[in-house]
């Protein structure tokens, strides 16, 4: 139970960075003053931070659906097919977390 609402937690601080860190980006490159270190620095960590939590939200998502899937699947094994979809949805996380992190650091 303590587990569970760590990743909640996790979960919910990866969307609430997802969110936040674009606008940390907003300012254009042209008008950065030169040595400006820290905000880079800052927007590599929001980057992989989006990509880590993202693949975190991932991995514990499809543990729950893979083990929900083989139970299925003994059951029934002729939703196989049906079970793999569900199986590759949790993956739309981590391409989002991909997707905000290439912004990012395409702001560095």
């Amino acid at each position: 139970m303590r587990m569970r609402a760590v990743l909640w937690l996790l979960l919910g601080l990866a969307l609430v960075g997802m969110m936040a860190m674009p606008a940390l980006a907003a300012e254009a490159p042209e008008a950065r003053p030169a040595g400006d270190g820290a905000r880079a620095g800052l927007l590599g960590i929001a980057a992989a931070l989006a990509v880590a939590f993202g693949a975190l939200g991932t991995a514990w998502a499809q543990s729950r659906i893979g083990a929900a899937a083989a139970g299925a699947m003994a059951e029934r094994p002729e939703i196989g097919g049906l079970m793999l979809v569900f199986l590759a949805l949790p993956e739309t996380m981590i391409i989002l977390g991909f997707l905000v992190a290439f912004f990012l650091i395409g702001r560095i």
